[in-house]
């Protein structure tokens, strides 16, 4: 994963920005105290911390890429910036009040070890807040027309639902709620499959350097053959009926919510 990100860090935060609504969701459903010191587990260039940290509110941020953190650190030196992994988290027990994850689960190496991990971290009764997606969710996204074998080594990576409650509750998070999330025109973070509903973002080549599935699980051929294709489709309006056919009510990406109860 550290060279999977030091490798696409190059350009990151031009389209990597935090969202408004996802920021105002993760905040909402960790539920932060004044003067608490939260933990944001694979926080890449800190985008989102940094907006959820202030003088009362204090976060950490944690990566296993050193240039990510670099990044990080130049942005906002105010908030203490760790080199480290989910599955060995460099704090004290019982020292988080809370802990949240942006699109990070796919990339740990172990589910069970992190996620104990940060229960060893969080202090009792404090909350966990996961966005990311499931595999079910990603079989409903558009892309799957143009880019099938991309998506299906993402879908691989990606945790199942069923892997991860198995994880959460092994570790000791013992009622897991799920809050689903689907793409909206505003969205600031152009993350996968931000371009749901605006097709042309993913002809950016900007835009697909800063999505890893992009720029490290593609393979270029099918990458140059699928683009020629939206390029055209977006042309003719065609895009518009394969985005029809997939429809669904599974969401796009999931807030996953858990807590530490003692």
């Amino acid at each position: 994963m550290e060279a999977k990100y030091n490798h696409i860090g190059k350009g990151y935060n031009t389209t990597r920005r935090a969202d408004p609504y996802l920021l105002e969701r993760l905040h909402y459903h960790l539920n932060p105290i004044n003067e608490g010191l939260y933990l944001d587990i694979g926080c890449g260039t800190g985008n989102y911390t940094s907006q959820l940290h202030d003088e009362e509110i204090r976060f950490i941020g944690i990566d296993p890429s050193e240039k990510m953190l670099d990044k990080a650190k130049k942005t906002v030196p105010q908030i203490e910036w760790k080199l480290g992994k989910a599955e060995n988290i460099p704090l004290e027990n019982n020292s988080m009040e809370g802990v949240v994850g942006t699109l990070t689960l796919h990339h740990w190496d172990n589910l069970e070890k992190g996620f104990s991990e940060l229960f060893r971290v969080m202090k009792p009764y404090t909350n966990v807040v996961f966005f990311t997606a499931t595999p079910k969710q990603m079989k409903g996204y558009w892309l799957n027309h143009y880019f099938p074998k991309m998506l299906a080594d993402s879908m691989q990576q990606m945790p199942s639902m069923e892997k991860i409650t198995n994880a959460m509750n092994a570790a000791g998070f013992n009622d897991i709620f799920i809050e689903k999330y689907n793409i909206q025109p505003n969205l600031k973070d152009q993350f996968l499959y931000a371009g749901k509903q605006n097709p042309s973002l993913y002809l950016d080549e900007n835009v697909r350097n800063g999505i890893s599935s992009f720029s490290h699980l593609a393979h270029q051929d099918e990458v140059q053959k699928g683009l020629t294709q939206l390029e055209k489709d977006i042309a003719s309006g065609e895009i518009n009926t394969i985005m029809k056919t997939y429809e669904n009510k599974d969401g796009d990406y999931l807030f996953l919510l858990s807590q530490k109860e003692g």
